[in-house]
């Protein structure tokens, strides 16, 4: 062998240490970085894990507080979940029944009455309303619905400090959206909506299905006056669950919400009426008879103190405590 070939022989076994050199760097190298990544990986899932305060974990794991939550969910004592009663924002239920009755309101529209109004009365002007909403909490109530009120009536569930009431809102006029929910939400109050499916379009001064979800996601509850608001004790049978029973189903599947309370339409109702709504899956319902609701009462035939406009602050209180003492509605109602 010349020296030459030898040289060249010496030049490639350099050269193959070189390569094996290299890879083994490289290998080497490749490990490091899965160790780097795999203990990054770890330690961000131990830091959200424990609740850290990381972005990732604030994201992810934290759940408002009724002290942090928007202020139309602070309702009582947590937070109000479309889908869910109203009652289960109250507190732990104590297992003792309440015996408190309590008065049941009944607006309609919070407007001025416009020439010609077939129902002048009916009209609440929206100053005459947020005065009256100020002097009941002045007198110590607090608006609270009919399923937080069940829930205290049946399982001595824990309602807000003062002394309940409840404030319902026939039809679903548009007022009651722009004039009666800021008034309520600045207060930290809650309502019943009872709204009817059929002849009171937006454009005729009814709610749209927006508006109406923006009044459930405040906490107000959302029952029903039926489809069309007709007088049930002229309909057969079938008219009969068509008013009642679709009209709960459509309404629980248009807005999740569960409507365990309907409110005869005019008030009128009879022992048919009211099987009806029994058999339709509702827990109760209210008619237009004064009075005070207590847990003795039909839950079937709750009474109601209708707010006429021009009552003043001082009138409304005195209309409340003159008729806590009013006798039981009647078993059937046609009308004064």
């Amino acid at each position: 062998m010349d020296a030459e070939e030898l040289q060249r022989r010496r030049d490639q076994r350099a050269q193959a240490r070189r390569r094996r050199r290299i890879r083994r760097r490289a290998g080497i190298g490749a490990t490091l970085g899965v160790v780097v990544i795999a203990v990054v990986v770890a330690i961000a899932s131990a830091s959200g894990s424990s609740g850290g305060a990381g972005p990732a974990s604030s994201r992810t794991t934290s759940t408002p507080t009724t002290a942090h939550a928007p202020a139309r969910h602070r309702h009582v004592a947590g937070r109000h979940t479309r889908g869910a009663s109203t009652a289960a924002v109250l507190g732990p239920a104590t297992g003792v029944r309440g015996t408190t009755s309590v008065p049941v309101l009944m607006y309609h529209v919070i407007a001025p009455p416009p020439g010609g109004a077939p129902f002048p009365g009916l009209y609440v002007q929206p100053q005459e309303f947020a005065a009256q909403m100020q002097a009941l909490k002045q007198a110590g109530w607090h608006a609270v619905t009919l399923d937080q009120l069940q829930a205290y009536w049946t399982k001595g569930a824990k309602l807000p400090a003062g002394r309940p009431i409840v404030i319902t809102f026939d039809n679903g006029y548009h007022s009651q959206y722009a004039e009666a929910l800021p008034v309520l939400r600045r207060m930290g109050w809650v309502a019943d909506e009872n709204i009817q499916l059929s002849g009171l379009p937006p454009s005729q001064g009814g709610l749209t299905t927006g508006q109406v979800k923006s009044m459930v996601d405040a906490g107000w509850e959302l029952d029903t006056q039926g489809i069309s608001h007709a007088d049930l004790i002229t309909l057969d049978a079938a008219q009969l669950r068509y008013q009642i029973d679709s009209a709960r189903k459509t309404i629980q599947r248009r807005y999740g919400v569960p409507v365990n309370w309907f409110c005869y339409p005019s008030g009128h109702y009879d022992t048919t009426v009211i099987e009806a709504v029994r058999s339709a899956g509702y827990v109760g319902s209210t008619t237009v008879v004064p009075g005070w609701a207590g847990p003795s009462n039909d839950p079937f035939r709750l009474p109601r103190l209708r707010v006429l406009g021009g009552t003043s602050p001082s009138a409304l209180l005195q209309q409340i405590a003159d008729t806590r003492t009013a006798a039981a509605p009647p078993g059937s109602y046609g009308g004064a």
